[in-house]
C-alpha cells in the first residue's frame, strides 16, 4: 500500500471515522490502553488517528502520538484540547517507517488497527523495536486474515476485498506473518477480541 494512497484514504475517512470504524475498534483500544496503563512510563502510540484511544490512558503516563494523516491529527489535537488530556505530551505528523526519535526513547508502544494500513509493516515493526527500550512492551491490535479451513465465508470475503485495499484504507487479507519475526521482539501474548474475534491483540517484549 502506497503512503499517498493511505493519506488520501484517511483524509476521506477523518470526518466520519469515530462513528464508523472507530466504533468497531473500541474494545481493542481499551484493552491495549489497559495493558499499558499497568506498566506506566513513556508511551508511543503509532497511528494515533483521531485520538480515540487517548482518553483511555491514565493521567500519570506520558503519551506521544504519531500519524501520517494531517486531517486525523487535527481531530486528535482538538480532542486533547477539549478533554484536557494533559498526559498527551506530543502529537506529530510522521512516517512510522522512519521515526524521528532516538533509540530507546519510549518505555512502551502501541499500534492499534494500523498495521494492515501502513506501507512496509515490517519496517514499522522494526522502528517500534528501535525506539522502545529493552524490557519494554509493544502492543498491537489488528485484523488478520483468517484460516480458510476454519472460516471459509469470512476468508472468502477478505480475499474478495483485497484488490480494493487502497480505496478502503486497509488490507482485509493481511497475514500475521508481517508482524512476527522482528529481531529483538518476543511475542508473549496473543488473544482474539470481540466482536466475533475479528480483531487480535498481540503483546511483544523487547529483549
Amino acid at each position: 500500500m502506497d503512503l499517498n494512497a493511505v493519506r488520501k484514504s484517511y483524509a476521506r475517512w477523518a470526518p466520519i471515522y469515530d462513528h464508523t470504524f472507530g466504533a468497531v475498534t473500541r474494545v481493542g483500544r481499551r484493552r491495549a490502553a489497559d495493558a499499558l496503563n499497568g506498566l506506566g512510563g513513556r508511551i508511543l502510540e503509532v497511528g494515533v488517528g483521531t485520538g480515540l484511544s487517548l482518553p483511555s490512558y491514565r493521567a500519570d503516563v506520558a503519551v506521544t502520538g504519531i500519524d501520517a494523516s494531517a486531517e486525523m491529527l487535527e481531530k486528535a489535537r482538538a480532542r486533547v484540547a477539549e478533554q484536557g488530556l494533559t498526559h498527551v505530551r506530543d502529537l506529530r505528523l510522521m512516517d512510522a517507517r522512519a521515526m524521528e526519535f532516538p533509540d530507546n526513547s519510549f518505555d512502551h508502544a502501541s499500534a492499534l488497527h494500523i498495521m494492515s494500513v501502513v506501507p512496509e509493516p515490517e519496517r514499522v515493526m522494526a522502528e517500534m523495536a528501535r525506539v522502545v527500550r529493552p524490557g519494554g512492551t509493544i502492543v498491537l491490535v489488528n485484523h488478520f486474515a483468517r484460516d480458510a479451513d476454519r472460516s471459509a465465508a469470512l476468508s472468502w470475503l477478505e480475499r474478495a476485498a483485497a484488490p480494493f485495499a487502497d480505496r478502503l484504507g486497509w488490507h482485509s487479507d493481511f497475514a500475521r506473518d508481517h508482524v512476527l519475526g522482528t529481531p529483538g521482539l518476543e511475542l508473549v501474548e496473543e488473544s482474539s477480541l470481540p466482536p466475533l474475534g475479528l480483531m487480535t491483540l498481540m503483546r511483544f517484549r523487547k529483549l
